[in-house]
């Protein structure tokens, strides 16, 4: 099975650069792991916004969206849980 493309968008660059270098690097290697796995256990639809889905990194959570036919994944929102559900503007 060929590897899914994950993109990040520049908002998610930029918030990955404020993060603390121990919470990038686990916050990067589920990122990494989507390549393989888009849909790895304990991923979840998110509520309301329909095409993205959510996976956990400790208190952090990775908003995105998966193109199986372009097999790509798109990386739309890296945040804090009590802070990266508001004001998604997906």
């Amino acid at each position: 099975m060929a590897a899914y493309t994950v993109e990040a968008r520049p908002a998610v660059r930029k918030a990955l650069r404020k993060l603390s270098a121990d919470v990038r690097k686990d916050v990067l290697a589920v990122m990494r792991g989507l390549t393989e796995d888009p849909r790895p256990p304990g991923v979840r639809a998110l509520a309301g916004h329909r095409p993205y889905l959510r996976v956990r990194s400790g208190d952090y959570r990775v908003i995105y969206a998966v193109d199986d036919a372009a097999r790509l994944v798109t990386v739309a929102v890296v945040g804090h849980r009590r802070d990266v559900y508001r004001n998604l503007g997906l």
